[in-house]
């Protein structure tokens, strides 16, 4: 199985992955305003490296259910300085954006990896991916973070999601973005309501067993809240569970708050399962 290319990193395809959170945010719904200083979300990066985290996913714009959004001059004075710093360090670092000049700023400090939960739909995103070696990953959300979660409809939301994934997907390769560096997320709590997540995590086989390895971000998020009564600082059971879960259904990279946890789980499934560590 070839590797997954990721700017000048290569990460295994015969494993799951891990991807670190790193919100430089005051307002995410979970870990907002925990580490907005560059000294607090370097450190933290570290820490999550050490724990097994094979990639950080810096973010500077909070996307929850009901968020404003911020300028980009802003995003860019959060994100920049904590990116240039884990390059100096050599940690892979993903930036979570949807701004095109945002993405620019973070390419030239060296991240690996755009996160966009638009799909690279802003003008210029494509071409500007096409002409590095960073990695992409595609999400799915309906609607806009602000109001997404007001009244989410589709006819048929595990195809039409994945559908939607892989129109983009083969959007970017024929705008110059090659496949060994496009990853897919169907965005759970982007514009679906429970029933919703919950038929596309029954159904994850539909996306994994396609060309492009896929990403799930369900890690402390309100569905899961929903199912199990827990607030968002109480769900580390329920996120491991759903991630489990997930990698069951052949899903390759799992984002996450709880990065320790989660590689203790992943290394159960791994001994069960008979993957690699490599």
């Amino acid at each position: 199985m070839t590797d997954f290319q990721c700017g000048s990193y290569r990460l295994p395809r015969g494993r799951p992955c891990v991807m670190g959170i790193l919100n430089v945010t005051p307002d995410s719904f979970s870990d907002g305003g925990h580490h907005a200083g560059t000294d607090q979300a370097v450190a933290h990066a570290e820490q999550m490296i050490l724990e097994g985290a094979d990639i950080v996913d810096v973010g500077g714009e909070s996307t929850r259910p009901g968020a404003l959004p911020v300028s980009v001059v802003e995003e860019i004075s959060r994100v920049v300085p904590v990116v240039r710093a884990l390059v100096r360090k050599n940690i892979p670092v993903s930036v979570d954006t949807r701004h095109r000049d945002v993405m620019d700023a973070v390419l030239q400090e060296g991240a690996s990896m755009i996160n966009d939960i638009q799909a690279l739909q802003e003008p210029g995103a494509l071409s500007l991916l096409a002409g590095y070696e960073a990695a992409i990953c595609l999400m799915h959300m309906q609607g806009e973070p602000g109001t997404m979660q007001r009244n989410p409809l589709y006819g048929d939301v595990v195809s039409e999601v994945w559908a939607f994934l892989h129109a983009r997907a083969r959007i970017a390769e024929q705008s110059g973005i090659g496949r060994s560096r496009i990853l897919l997320d169907p965005g759970f709590g982007f514009g679906k309501t429970l029933d919703h997540n919950l038929a596309l995590l029954r159904t994850l086989e539909t996306g994994t067993r396609g060309d492009y390895p896929v990403l799930v971000g369900m890690s402390r998020k309100s569905f899961l809240g929903h199912l199990t009564g827990q607030g968002t600082g109480d769900r580390l059971v329920p996120s491991v569970a759903a991630a489990l879960v997930a990698v069951s259904r052949g899903v390759w990279m799992l984002r996450v708050h709880d990065v320790a946890p989660t590689c203790q789980a992943l290394k159960i499934w791994q001994a069960v399962n008979g993957g690699t560590d490599s």
